[in-house]
């Protein structure tokens, strides 16, 4: 066989971590991770590959799929007819815009538009890229009212299109079509390109969608594929893009409202695990030392960002990250001094602790979790379906379309019904009473339920409710049903007031009707179809009923403590009353490294005191440490000492990527590969002193020894080609 006539496998080293950016290479934000995701195809994509490629990246190409510089198709210039119609569109004919722009609309994704990007994307392909990622597949809840999609909603339903605030079944129709045609247009690219890849060049090309966690696309009435990114067969896997602009949204707990951006991406970092889990896709968690929103001072940018990075480590499936979108603005750009005096660049303390966090996340994945002391096996059912239901639909509400933005949202003046949608205090009514008391919940991805046999085995208790979602097929029961009857226990919550369960769906088609699809869920637990509150066995395990609409939980103590009251009568109901247990904290330990986060509004506002031997990797010059203080609200991440005796010398933690060249019995060699200009901080452990530490030169290099935790520390400026460092003692 000729070899041109088989397909190539890709030999790349694993991917651990990565970054995106639309600049050409620049050495003073040349990461030094393991790919990089070149950003846009313009006339100088060739060169900027080339150009990362020569710094030793694998490379990814990212290009947004709902907008983007596409103003060749809008306006005519691709195939000879104008394409503004299939812009989203707002009830008042305007088009949905990104950002400021005036041309950059988001796009209704017709097969015309699919055609448009699989042209478009030929070019890097042609260009070598090794993976392609459509970025952010996103429609929002206001649009649905361009002539494309009330030509789809012909072609899909088979009936005249209905304006999406007419009703609450029209508004739950168009969003679901709204979620499908981004499904279609996905599998259409990866499939085509996917083909174009191995004919043309006899290679196998990679393809994975950065998205936005279900819980933030929800909250900010976006809809998705989410879950149906799994029914694509050409796509490897998911970014989830969870970061401080998206953690940052506020919720309500205890009846206030605030930004609670640790827990919130806790969820969201939990909810993006579960969609791929069980499925052997791919998956990168995404942090932002900055974020879009400009004018924040650098305290904030930091403070959050510590609470993004702990939230995602505390998920320890994952153990591969996008550690920053465009770091050429975190690196060369400029933002509000923390003392109010004028815009500055990144200070050298921070950038140097970035670098050190960087390098920790592509270590990480080495070391499994080690079991907690924590209540485990709880989760909160979520579902696709929760996207469907986020418009304002009702005519006289004085609220028929809006955008959702952070001056919206704190806005306290708006009607109460406005409110509840924006704060989507269902789920947060089930969630943050448990997250808030040490209680590791995790979203657990109800469309899931069908597709991997046994998804459901490490939860003893599940929380359940339809006043914010739906089930979209009738099987989901039949899985859950037998969770039950297996031995764990649902709780499900809720009134029946929510408008939404008289949408046209399978409960209330066919020869048995159902008026919700709950007493569907209940009539197959065995059960009456309207139970009342209370507690009921089914099979090994068991359904406790609370007849309260989720929302009301996050209003008040008491709801909160309707919550936890509720899941330790579950336990209770399982004969493991004795695992049940609160906490003022969140731990976990992979390896050497020890991830807090100490909670505020939780059981306890005592602060936390961890002892030992540790390196602060949240803190410049890698200082060691025998106690930790953490208040409420404070994260930390510490590299323990003593975990392992530290038996062999080497590099313990860095703000530089590592590699080790040669390791004797009293020299040391590694080459140390850092942005230009940063001041590189190297903490080594050392069974004595150092005699010598030399650069490639023989440069002397800067060092402090500390004889009691046994550690060195070397100091030296940034080289993104290398720095050869040889310690001998």
């Amino acid at each position: 066989m000729n070899p041109t006539d088989t397909i190539l496998q890709n030999n790349q080293s694993e991917e651990w971590t990565g970054f995106q950016e639309h600049a050409p290479y620049g050495a003073a934000y040349d990461l030094r991770t393991d790919f990089v995701m070149v950003y846009g195809i313009d006339p100088g994509l060739k060169e900027r590959i080339a150009a990362w490629k020569a710094h030793g990246y694998t490379i990814h190409l990212m290009t947004g799929v709902a907008w983007g510089e596409y103003q060749d198709y809008l306006h005519g210039r691709f195939d000879g007819r104008e394409h503004w119609d299939e812009s989203q569109t707002d009830r008042s004919g305007k088009p949905i815009l990104h950002g400021s722009s005036v041309d950059i609309p988001y796009m209704m994704p017709t097969i015309a538009y699919s055609e448009y990007l699989a042209a478009f994307i030929r070019q890097a392909v042609d260009c070598g890229v090794e993976a392609i990622h459509l970025e952010e597949p996103e429609f929002w809840v206001d649009g649905g009212y361009s002539e494309a999609f009330k030509r789809e909603w012909e072609l899909y339903y088979h009936e005249p299109w209905q304006a999406p605030h007419s009703s609450p079944d029209a508004q739950y129709r168009a969003s679901k079509l709204k979620a499908y045609l981004y499904t279609r247009t996905l599998d259409r690219l990866c499939s085509q390109m996917k083909e174009y890849a191995a004919v043309k060049y006899h290679r196998q090309l990679r393809f994975y969608v950065p998205t936005h966690s279900l819980i933030n696309y929800t909250q900010w009435r976006i809809v998705s594929p989410e879950a149906k990114l799994i029914d694509i067969p050409g796509c490897d896997g998911v970014i989830g893009q969870v970061w401080t602009g998206t953690a940052r949204t506020p919720n309500v707990y205890r009846g206030v409202r605030a930004e609670r951006t640790f827990e919130t991406a806790f969820l969201e970092y939990g909810v993006l695990q579960e969609l791929v889990r069980g499925t052997g896709r791919e998956v990168w968690f995404l942090h932002d030392p900055i974020e879009d929103e400009p004018n924040r001072t650098w305290s904030d940018y930091r403070t959050n960002y510590f609470a993004t990075v702990a939230a995602s480590l505390l998920h320890p499936d994952v153990g591969k990250y996008e550690v920053c979108p465009w770091p050429r603005r975190v690196f060369e750009g400029q933002y509000p001094a923390d003392e109010g005096t004028g815009r500055c660049g990144i200070s050298d303390d921070y950038a140097a602790t970035l670098l050190a966090i960087i390098h920790m996340l592509q270590d990480i994945h080495r070391y499994p979790a080690e079991p907690g002391v924590e209540t485990s096996g709880i989760g909160l059912l979520l579902a696709n379906s929760a996207m469907y239901q986020r418009g304002a639909y009702r005519t006289d509400s004085g609220f028929d379309s809006f955008k959702y933005d952070g001056v919206t949202a704190m806005n306290t003046e708006l009607p109460q019904e406005l409110r509840d949608l924006l704060d989507w205090s269902g789920f947060f009514g089930m969630a943050l009473p448990l997250v808030k008391h040490g209680i590791p919940l995790r979203p657990v991805q109800l469309d899931n339920l069908l597709r991997f046999p046994g998804y459901l085995d490490d939860y003893r208790v599940l929380l359940l409710s339809y006043e914010f979602m739906k089930p979209e097929h009738p099987g989901i029961h039949q899985a859950l049903a037998q969770w039950v009857r297996d031995g764990g226990v649902l709780i499900y919550a809720g009134d029946g007031s929510d408008p939404f369960h008289q949408v046209r769906e399978w409960w209330n088609q066919g020869r048995k009707v159902y008026a919700r699809a709950e007493n569907h869920l209940f009539a197959t637990l065995g059960l009456e179809e309207e139970p009342r509150a209370g507690e009921y066995r089914v099979g090994r395990g068991g359904l406790i009923v609370i007849r309260t609409n989720p929302a009301c939980f996050a209003g008040s103590v008491a709801g909160a403590e309707t919550v936890r009251g509720a899941v330790r009568q579950a336990l209770v109901l399982r004969g493991e009353a004795d695992t049940y247990r609160e906490q003022n904290h969140l731990r976990i330990r992979r390896g050497p490294y020890l991830i807090t986060s100490m909670l505020w509004e939780s059981c306890s506002a005592s602060p936390l005191t961890l002892e030992g031997r540790f390196i602060d990797l949240c803190v410049a010059g890698l200082p060691v440490c025998q106690q930790k203080l953490l208040a409420p609200g404070e994260n930390s991440l510490l590299y323990d000492l003593n975990w392992g005796k530290q038996a062999e010398p080497g590099v313990v933690a860095s703000s530089s990527r590592i590699t080790i060249r040669r390791s004797l019995e009293r020299e040391l060699v590694f080459l140390s590969e850092a942005p230009q200009k940063i001041n590189v901080f190297t903490r080594i452990a050392l069974p004595a002193p150092a005699l010598e530490v030399t650069d490639e030169t023989g440069s002397l290099l800067s060092r402090e020894w500390d004889p009691v935790s046994k550690t060195l520390l070397v100091q030296y400026p940034g080289v993104p080609a290398g720095k050869t460092v040889t310690v001998r003692w």
